[in-house]
């Protein structure tokens, strides 16, 4: 079944997650409802060597360049583009995941601060009680980063850290990328097949 899937990207290291993520996504027919902050687009271009387009329907373009031919739907929302679906209570989507998740976003969601389009979104899920994926990317975290991490817990966010296994003996960055992703499109609901779960093989 389709879903609509927010994923709203933020200035925190880790923006290989990211578009690796919304590659499954789209791979796999969702629609996906994209956002992000301007930090993030900075830190897209040091570790991926890609440049974000500010303007929504040239990200779109951009990124459908760089993906490739994919069976779902993108859409690229402004940061502070109000009028965004996933803004409002009354068209929420599915599910939402930001990642990566500076700890500065996280503490705007856990504080309820909805200033901009990504941290309303988030602020909408939690409210109507739909699936909120938290991909916090800093260490070591503060008492104040956990605390924040606790309150969202509790408010009924996963909080789900890029922390890699290896008992799948990854043998490349590809792979501990991967073993991250899968975790997140199983919370999600998405079936995926970029590793076999504890006590399984892919066939």
């Amino acid at each position: 079944m389709t879903k609509t899937i927010t994923l709203a990207l933020t200035g925190a290291s880790g923006m290989p997650y990211a578009m690796r993520l919304l590659e499954c996504l789209l791979a796999s027919g969702q629609h996906v409802q994209l956002a992000y902050s301007q930090a993030a687009q900075m830190v897209t271009k040091q570790e991926l060597d890609f440049t974000l387009p500010s303007r929504p329907q040239d990200a779109e373009k951009a990124l459908a360049e760089r993906l490739g031919a994919f069976t779902g739907e993108l859409r690229v929302y402004g940061i502070n583009d109000w009028y965004a679906p996933m803004a409002s209570g009354s068209n929420p989507g599915d599910a939402m995941v930001v990642c990566p998740c500076t700890m500065g976003t996280l503490g705007k969601i856990a504080a309820g601060i909805g200033d901009d389009l990504i941290a309303r979104a988030a602020d909408v899920m939690l409210k109507e009680k739909r699936p909120l994926i938290l991909v916090p990317r800093e260490t070591p975290f503060s008492a104040i980063h956990l605390e924040n991490m606790l309150r969202l817990s509790h408010a009924g966010a996963v909080i789900l850290p890029p922390n890699p296994g290896f008992y799948h003996h990854p043998e490349s960055v590809e792979d501990l990328v991967d073993f991250v992703v899968a975790r997140i499109l199983d919370h999600l609901g998405v079936k995926q097949t970029l590793m076999a779960r504890w006590g399984e093989k892919h066939a």
